[in-house]
């Protein structure tokens, strides 16, 4: 049975862009819902140019209110009826108590091999530390920030003139691919985890 997937976007949607364009023909989930914290959001007329339904919950206007922006997150969600929720650029902290209804469900990816560089700025702390190889990751969302089991890991090595910008550019392609690959896999109830080179 083709598991139907709700992606959460804050930006661009590049990430979403690449799942959504990977489930096709055999693939053993598709995009059911887009949805965006940001109602200016560019991924939201990509994901209609690739007739998925979209949907945008201004935070603003809840202030500091988590609890009734994530309610209305819910009720959109719920109308949905996502098996699998990807954040894709999702620039909200979602709190425990949505966690829950959501538990084993939710994946997201990250600019960084976590454990490594949990939270912002993920390239400028790498080539602070001096480290000789940087990357992402797709894990399962827990209640902890970044934390969760790892689904799935790209990695590349850090140049010696490397800036915040060039890492984070040249990282996007190994998203692009780490992202569908790991989904694919845990749509079709696979957690082993993915690993990539680049």
């Amino acid at each position: 049975m083709t598991k139907r997937v709700a992606i959460l976007i804050s930006g661009g949607g590049s990430n979403m862009v690449a799942l959504a364009q990977s489930m096709r023909e055999d693939h053993p989930a598709k995009p059911v819902l887009v949805l965006s914290n940001n109602p200016n959001a560019g991924g939201l007329s990509k994901a209609r140019a690739l007739h998925i339904p979209t949907m945008a919950i201004d935070h603003k206007p809840y202030g500091q209110d988590r609890a009734g922006f994530e309610d209305a997150l819910q009720q959109v969600l719920e109308t949905a009826q996502p098996d699998i929720i990807c954040l894709a650029g999702f620039m909200r902290i979602l709190t425990p108590d949505f966690m829950v209804k959501w538990e084993g469900r939710i994946l997201n990816i990250h600019p960084s091999l976590l454990p490594k560089y949990k939270g912002l700025h993920t390239h400028a702390r790498a080539l602070e530390a001096g480290d000789a190889e940087h990357g992402c990751t797709v894990h399962e969302v827990t209640a902890a920030l970044d934390d969760g089991p790892i689904l799935g890991q790209a990695h590349m090595p850090v140049l010696a003139d490397d800036t915040p910008d060039t890492l984070a550019t040249r990282l996007l392609p190994l998203e692009h691919a780490l992202y569908p690959a790991v989904l694919r896999r845990f749509a079709a109830g696979d957690r082993t985890p993915v690993t990539l080179q680049g």
